[in-house]
């Protein structure tokens, strides 16, 4: 493999990415299993960044008129010689993305679906001549056209029946029938639930895709991506030739994201072969029918990364690369009960829940439950088997999203303890005063109130970590204390340090977690590493002179706090 090919990164169009020296992970065989599977209206339903819209480019410049062949040359597809010259180039194709429409109020996102459609519709401007229309038909092409503040002014009527009209137009022009493509559907209703116009985007899309999917006799078959399987009650109402391909559906279960056989073949081709561990660790972990597969975006760039910088640690690329409302809305809404539950996922394990396959966005938060199937169905859980009973056992999928957990938890708590002044006030107060059983009595209690890291699985220094983390959020509250983090003092990085400019007191915190359950001793470790590394030099250059040490362990939901000797 030529090492001078360019990784992809964030470029999901496929003829840009053979025509350009991109590297292309072969799913051709994606086309055969269509054509040999194929219902007149097929949903795939994957989580973000899974290639979802790279597939459907890739459908695109298959099956459309004029497309150029020698893009699939020495791809899976090719070797189908008879189904090539059977499919290969032979439909007028509409092919439309809905991820920009969105908008503060209903008519900005209506207009946003405008330009959508006048961008596509202008591709076809061969119609404007065609002799197989009459003139009322390119009149109504016309329309698709007009331009108004140089923005494409298209009437609701029209905008509604745009994708019927435009497949009836091109049918009749190539006296072929249409293929429609429309990626990234839910995401208009997405966008509307958030910002306040949930039932008129409804009520827009129900028509769309009614006169476009229900009643179109020229339509060959269509194909649309989304997150989330939206009821048919909502939006696909009476549409009875409809065939819905989620993550639990193992047809095609291989052809959106990266098998462990294509990601080993992709490190070998750069020589980042030695990184399969923490690429694995990481970004591994989904589960898509029978298939277990790992976030393509992930892969790409840390990959791409690497090749510049072979000592890169792993990021969360996927978590950073939208938001995750979701999970933070999951767990603002979360009882004791699943807070427990959510533990349990932190600590590597499944639990059963029976998720919902149909969804509206206005029932995701009627009740926990529905938040649980939203989590699964956007990434954020994947599934590692079924139950007798037809449950699904979720499971955090990896470590990036075990990460994402643990930060919007931390957001969580920060924001939950921070409600509550006067305590905290105590708590910080504690530190100055010496008064270890207050520290030990309410650290502990907002140990009890969060959810915690219990995973025996993980390194005692990330546990470590986030009960550092939490600390951190609850020492903050004191605005004129300057709060260090793994700051360099004496031979070593210490965990906390706090000045307290008033009586220039200087405090230091060691933190430890007590694997084998062994407080005190852990407090013991935590002040004698103090000592040796004399983590107070630091605050003595800063001007402190009085100064309070604190070894702090901790274990599950219990803490143990000890003074150190006074300098």
């Amino acid at each position: 493999m030529d090492r001078t090919l360019k990784l992809p990164v964030g470029i999901d169009n496929f003829e840009k990415i053979r025509k350009s020296g991109f590297y292309y992970i072969d799913k051709t065989k994606l086309i055969e299993q269509l054509l040999q599977n194929w219902g007149e209206v097929n949903l795939f339903t994957r989580p973000r960044r899974f290639g979802k819209t790279l597939n459907m480019s890739m459908l695109r410049n298959f099956f459309e008129i004029g497309t150029d062949k020698s893009l699939f040359d020495g791809l899976y597809i090719a070797d189908n010689k008879e189904l090539c010259d059977e499919y290969m180039g032979k439909y007028p194709v509409i092919f439309i993305s809905l991820k920009d429409v969105d908008g503060h109020t209903y008519e900005d996102a209506f207009d946003a679906l405008v330009q959508i459609i006048g961008n596509e519709a202008s591709r076809f401007y061969f119609l404007l001549e065609s002799d197989n229309l009459t003139e009322t038909e390119r009149e109504q092409y016309r329309g698709f056209l007009k331009i108004k503040d140089g923005r494409y002014h298209i009437e609701k009527g029209l905008a509604i029946s745009s994708l019927k009209l435009l497949s009836r137009l091109l049918s009749k022009h190539y006296g072929q029938k249409t293929i429609i493509i429309i990626d990234e559907y839910d995401v208009p209703l997405d966008k509307a639930f958030g910002n306040g116009y949930y039932r008129e985007m409804v009520e827009l899309i129900r028509g769309v895709f009614g006169q476009a999917l229900k009643t179109n006799d020229f339509l060959q078959f269509a194909v649309l991506t989304g997150c989330l399987r939206i009821s048919k009650e909502s939006i696909f109402t009476g549409l009875n030739n409809f065939k819905v391909l989620s993550i639990l559906d193992s047809r095609f279960d291989e052809h959106f994201g990266f098998t462990d056989d294509e990601v080993k073949k992709l490190l070998a081709d750069y020589g980042l072969s030695s990184h399969l561990t923490e690429i694995k660790e990481w970004y591994d972990g989904y589960r898509f029918g029978n298939m277990d597969v790992y976030c393509p975006w992930d892969v790409i760039n840390y990959a791409d990364r690497l090749k510049s910088e072979p000592t890169a640690m792993p990021e969360d690329f996927w978590s950073n690369s939208s938001g995750n409302a979701i999970v933070r809305r999951f767990i603002d809404k979360a009882n004791a009960s699943t807070r427990n539950e959510i533990e349990h996922l932190i600590a590597g394990e499944c639990i059963e829940k029976d998720v919902l396959q149909e969804l509206t966005y206005d029932e995701l938060d009627n009740k926990i439950e529905n938040l649980w199937s939203v989590l699964f169905t956007t990434g954020y859980l994947t599934q590692k088997g079924r139950t007798k009973t037809g449950g699904c056992l979720l499971a955090i999928p990896n470590m990036e999203i075990r990460n994402l957990f643990v930060k919007k938890i931390r957001e969580w708590f920060r924001d939950v303890s921070h409600n509550d002044g006067k305590t905290l006030e105590d708590f910080c107060n504690a530190f100055t005063e010496q008064n270890t059983e207050k520290i030990e009595q309410l650290f502990g209690d907002y140990l009890w109130n969060t959810i915690s890291i219990r995973d025996t699985a993980i390194a005692k220094e990330k546990k470590e970590n986030f009960y550092h983390g939490i600390l951190l959020g609850l020492l903050g509250y004191k605005a004129n204390w300057i709060i260090k983090s793994n700051a360099e003092s004496g031979i070593g990085y210490s965990d906390i340090l706090i000045e307290v400019p008033t009586n220039r007191t200087g405090i230091v915190i060691e933190i430890k977690y007590a694997e084998n359950g062994n407080m005190e001793s852990a407090c013991k470790e935590a002040l004698q590493q103090i000592e040796d590394k004399d983590y107070v030099a630091k605050l003595k250059q800063d001007g402190m002179r009085n100064f309070i040490k604190y070894g702090i362990s901790c274990f599950k939901k219990d803490c143990k706090v000890v003074k150190g000797k006074t300098n």
